[in-house]
């Protein structure tokens, strides 16, 4: 007997299946770093290689995993199926088809859709350039918030206080260039705040800028961001300033045709 559509009586916040919760994580795994071995999986998930086994087995046995001739193990097809359907469940993905495209044939580099997901940034869309050397961040690819173009562009379109307490703890480094102090990673933010874009100087990964607009739901918050990315010696030649404008119009465009300008 329930009480409410997606909750039964009785139900506790918090409540959660400990087994499904492990099944989860593998998968998440997977995601991050495809063709990982058992006793990969198991040193970086701190799980038995018995324990792996099984749950790897049961995920293969619905598609949701599967193993390649070396003995890798990979995200299957029917999690992409499923996957698709988080796509469907939104417009925002159909909205931007256009924008992007229009995005990467005015930069002449790759551009790219993201939402806020759990402290990252998950990729939905791209129109990739043509150009033999490009950035290249297929949807459902997740990025650090503070060391992503698009995640500092949504952290930079929040009000001050709420930027630096969006993150965690910890700011992990990638690069030489990654911003992994608050203060200069807050100094980095209102930059882009006042400037109207952020950008990622090679804090990622090194060789590789990005500059980014946060695009807005009817409210004004924050809900998703515009990018373009490409090599740096390409992005710094084009000028950045150019980039910049161009990523504000599209991700302004985006923004009105969810009901907001």
């Amino acid at each position: 007997m329930s009480n409410a559509r997606g909750r039964p009586r009785g139900w506790q916040e918090g409540e959660r299946v400990k087994s499904l919760d492990r099944a989860l994580g593998v998968l998440a795994a997977l995601a991050g770093r495809p063709g990982l071995g058992l006793s990969e999986l198991g040193r970086q998930l701190g799980q038995a290689p018995a324990t792996l086994h099984r749950i790897l087995g049961t995920l293969a046995a619905h598609g949701m995993a599967e193993m390649d001739a070396d003995q890798g193990w990979h995200v299957g097809p029917a999690a992409f199926r499923i996957g698709s359907a988080f796509l469907r469940r939104t417009s925002l993905v159909e909205r931007a088809q256009p924008v992007l495209r229009a995005l990467m044939r005015e930069t002449g580099e790759t551009a790219n859709l993201g939402v806020v997901r759990d402290g990252h940034v998950l990729f939905l869309a791209q129109a990739e350039t043509h150009a033999a050397i490009r950035a290249f961040f297929p949807p459902g690819t997740l990025s650090p918030l503070h060391a992503s173009g698009i995640g500092k562009a949504v952290l930079a379109a929040l009000p001050p206080e709420r930027r630096l307490a969006a993150l965690g703890d910890t700011l992990d480094g990638f690069t030489p260039h990654t911003l992994t102090a608050p203060d200069a990673l807050g100094a980095d933010l209102a930059t882009a705040a006042a400037r109207g874009w952020a950008i990622d100087a090679e804090e990622r990964h090194e060789g590789m800028r990005c500059i980014a607009c946060a695009v807005r739901d009817p409210s004004g918050a924050p809900v998703a961001g515009l990018s373009v990315s490409g090599p740096a010696a390409r992005m710094l030649s084009a000028g950045e300033e150019r980039i910049g404008r161009a990523v504000v119009a599209r991700a302004q465009e985006l923004s009105a045709s969810l009901g907001t300008g």
